[in-house]
């Protein structure tokens, strides 16, 4: 297999390289390596670090262990690209996990490019079972499609930190409909806001995961970049815990003519059939996770790791946690543009759309899901009146 070294943040990392004059994705690489993944993996740098500082006052306030003993697995690592950062730029404990041969001789490799041998360990086993036999401080996946098939293993395992990656968007927000329902045991919408959609069905599924084990989660931070979606979860035990987590969760109830959306919280609910806006009967996505996307104070923190670091997309990854820790945390967003074409309307600006509901007394707030998507507390009926009367006025 041929390599070349690369650098990303402060570490070199040896990557696969196809033959010369052979094209072929990255999923058909000897061993995977994406590198239009370097935004996810700055900020997972990023975010990760921001984790371990809270980590390590939390634990020495405890007086439980002391900070060398965190440990992160990567339990699906490929080049080891996404664990061999983490080891080398935050200082911590990792275990470095590949089934795949070639994948586990080239981790070898890197781990001793960056001189990490004392405190980074590779492994090559099934990372079920790597994730049954131990647990970790911080567990990480980061599959190629789907992370379904390892998120119970992950959820026993996660001490503190669950860290996802889902990479099959198309199953998750409702476009393979047949297929979302079977990997997440839940039904999505494909519709404008199909982007959130498939962010709060893969943490619901996360949440169900998790409460097997009578552990809660919190989200910390959750982004839906380009082709996957990538979520942070402090992870919690205790059944109460767990319970309250559960409470999160429910249904969404859309109307595909209108533009009405409701979420009914619970996971045996009652939803009317019909729009109580124009009558037409609703569509019902779920269950999904109706609770917060983002922690504020954390996203503060990140953007700090962020600013401190040397990455090549540092101005890209500090524009999207900012937007994720600005925006409301309620669910769905808006696309300005559906409600414009079913208003016959021109599109204003987002941020005058934005400074008109907050004049009439509503919340509101732009996206990182979409440029021309915003959130707000108010219902679709007011959205359309102050649209309309801005246009006017």
């Amino acid at each position: 297999m041929n390599t070349k070294t690369i650098v990303e943040g402060t570490t070199k990392v040896l990557v696969p390289i196809p033959p010369e004059g052979v094209s072929f994705p990255p999923s058909a690489a000897p061993v995977f390596y994406n590198p239009e993944m370097e935004l996810n993996r700055d900020i997972n740098v990023a975010a990760t670090a921001a984790f371990v500082n809270r980590l390590i006052l939390k634990l020495q306030s405890q007086r439980d262990i002391v900070p060398a003993d965190i440990t992160y697995v990567d339990a699906l690592s490929a080049s080891g690209i996404r664990g061999i950062r983490v080891a080398n730029e935050l200082g911590i404990s990792a275990v470095l996990n590949d089934w795949n041969e070639d994948a586990y001789n080239l981790i070898v490799q890197n781990i001793e490019v960056n001189n990490l041998s004392e405190t980074t360990t590779a492994s090559r086993k099934d990372a079920n079972v790597l994730l049954h036999e131990k647990r970790y401080n911080i567990v990480d996946l980061d599959p190629f499609g789907t992370p379904t098939q390892f998120l119970d293993a992950a959820a026993r395992s996660a001490v503190h930190l669950l860290e996802v990656t889902a990479t099959d968007t198309a199953p998750l927000c409702g476009a393979h409909l047949n297929s979302g329902i079977r990997k997440y045991a839940a039904v999505p919408l494909n519709n404008e806001y199909h982007s959130e959609m498939g962010m709060r069905i893969l943490l619901g599924k996360i949440a169900r995961e998790l409460a097997k084990h009578e552990k809660a989660m919190i989200p910390l931070l959750s982004h839906a970049t380009r082709h996957y979606v990538r979520t942070y979860v402090q992870v919690q035990k205790g059944a109460k815990r767990t319970d309250k987590t559960l409470k999160e969760m429910g249904f969404i109830a859309n109307c595909p003519d209108c533009g009405y959306r409701n979420p009914v919280f619970g996971l045996a609910v009652h939803i009317d059939k019909e729009c109580p806006i124009c009558g037409t009967t609703t569509e019902i996505a779920g269950p999904l996770w109706l609770g917060q996307l983002h922690e504020v104070k954390f996203c503060d923190e990140v953007l700090l790791e962020l600013e401190k670091r040397p990455l090549k997309t540092k101005e890209k990854a500090m524009k999207i946690i900012t937007l994720c820790r600005d925006e409301l945390n309620i669910p769905m967003f808006y696309d300005q543009h559906v409600i414009c074409k079913r208003l016959g309307i021109s599109a204003s600006t987002i941020d005058s759309l934005i400074i008109a509901l907050k004049e009439h007394g509503y919340e509101a707030s732009r996206t990182h899901f979409d440029g021309i998507s915003f959130k707000t507390n108010a219902e679709i009926t007011d959205i359309e009146r102050i649209m309309l009367s801005e246009r006017l006025g």
